[in-house]
């Protein structure tokens, strides 16, 4: 089978380990970047040419698709669709999970635990929507961040009210959490892959740090999920239309509350942690639905 795996950087320990897991049960495996490809949309032909090379040979694709170049990347793999590829992850998914404000929608709407956000256009009455939430200390995310970048705590109303106010000059699209306190600096990622959780890692944020992703400093260590845990990561992948999704939960005193549901989950923290071979779990999930 040629596999093509969606990635701007071949040196990334996701990328690496895909390509290692391909190879290793027989498959041809090549990383194209999609910034690299051209688009021919005509009736009832769409063609993909990377470096001048038509691209009509792919039996599957694993889109790796950066923040960064979500617009473009995902339109390749849309492409792809269209021409009868199968994906591990679809185009539309992929666009539903970069929306932070659309993910907690979709996620709310399937009926799953999330912290109390307030999402507004730019308004001036601060005070309120910090209230709403239950008052300080608050969580002010950017729409746009990753990785734990354009994410504050807010530990008083007034650094709350001045944060937002701040944001709000520089028209900067923000929501506000209410802050889960019994979390401990901590959450959950659980690794879905078709539907079954595949592993999952428990992350500290490190002393003095509300944030617990592994690029901020934090460690990672391996968890058994409670049966409610593993359903809500389940559901949550279900819900977002991902086969391959990195949930990320808080264990709360009113149960789990998804924080976000990552489209494009990297391996090296979730392997780690485990010792389970994640990469080959995917190949082996293009290998059942080729």
């Amino acid at each position: 089978m040629n596999i093509v795996i969606l990635s701007r950087n071949s040196d990334l320990y996701s990328t690496k380990r895909l390509v290692e897991a391909g190879q290793k049960r027989g498959h041809q495996v090549e990383i194209i970047d999609p910034l690299r490809c051209d688009i021919v949309i005509e009736k009832k032909k769409p063609e993909i040419y990377y470096k001048g090379r038509h691209l009509n040979d792919i039996q599957a694709v694993i889109p790796r698709i950066g923040a960064s170049i979500t617009f473009y990347g995902t339109a390749v793999v849309r492409q792809f669709e269209m021409m009868h590829i199968f994906t591990t992850v679809e185009s539309q998914a992929l666009v539903r999970s970069r929306d932070k404000l659309r993910s907690l929608q979709v996620l709310s709407r399937a009926g799953l635990g999330l912290p109390k956000t307030v999402f507004t256009n730019y308004s001036r009455n601060v005070q309120e929507i910090i209230a709403q939430v239950g008052g300080a200390p608050v969580i002010i995310k950017l729409l746009e961040g990753t990785q734990g970048l354009g994410v504050v705590l807010a530990e008083t109303d007034n650094a709350a009210e001045s944060v937002i106010e701040a944001f709000n000059g520089l028209q900067a699209r923000v929501i506000v959490q209410e802050f889960i306190k019994e979390a401990g600096g901590a959450d959950i990622r659980a690794f879905v892959v078709d539907g079954h959780v595949v592993g999952a890692m428990k992350r500290q944020g490190k002393e003095g740090e509300f944030r617990s992703n592994l690029h901020r400093g934090g460690s990672a260590s391996v968890v058994e999920l409670t049966d409610e845990e593993e359903n809500v990561a389940i559901k949550a992948a279900k819900a977002m239309g991902l086969g391959v999704a990195g949930v990320d939960m808080l264990q709360s005193s009113r149960g789990p509350l998804i924080l976000e549901v990552n489209s494009s989950p990297g391996l090296e923290g979730i392997e780690a942690a485990t010792g389970k071979d994640i990469a080959k779990t995917i190949i082996r999930y293009i290998e059942r639905n080729v």
